[in-house]
């Protein structure tokens, strides 16, 4: 079954029809070319497709489309500011922590729900945010230092 929702993605209202099956991953990527939004598990463990939904990270592969209906959604493409990097995104390129660059806009997505609740936090609290997050890459060190220098 067809429905109409109206959401906003990085600041700009869109209306369209989604299927009820459809999960907001499939519509970010196949209808707005929005690509920061990966691919990878489909089941909601890697953290890959993570956006911010009304400020929250959440893994945009387990939740339906028709569910973001009235909702702000952003994506990396939405973080830069007068065509340059955020905070967040250049503290991930200062400190090194983009390799292969599959899993980053997932960690980037949790990473800027912390700095956007603008208050400290404990390396272990880091941590945890980060958590929902799998990179083959690295041993996440360099993730996390660069999420907390964004957090300064």
């Amino acid at each position: 079954m067809l429905r109409k929702i109206t959401m906003t993605i990085n600041g700009e209202k869109r209306t369209l029809e989604v299927d009820d099956r459809e999960s907001l991953l499939e519509v970010l990527r196949e209808r707005f070319s929005l690509f920061s939004v990966k691919q990878g598990c489909s089941v909601g463990e890697c953290g890959a497709c993570a956006v911010l939904i009304d400020g929250l990270s959440i893994n945009s592969c387990i939740y339906l489309a028709v569910w973001a209906d009235g909702r702000e959604i952003r994506t990396v493409e939405g973080f830069e500011q007068d065509g340059k990097l955020s905070v967040m995104q250049q503290a991930f390129v200062d400190e090194g922590a983009v390799q292969c660059g599959f899993c980053i806009p997932g960690f980037l997505i949790s990473a800027t729900e912390l700095m956007e609740k603008k208050r400290s936090f404990s390396r272990e609290e880091v941590r945890r945010a980060l958590s929902g997050h799998l990179c083959r890459c690295t041993g996440y060190q360099k993730i996390v230092e660069a999420t907390e220098k964004g957090l300064k």
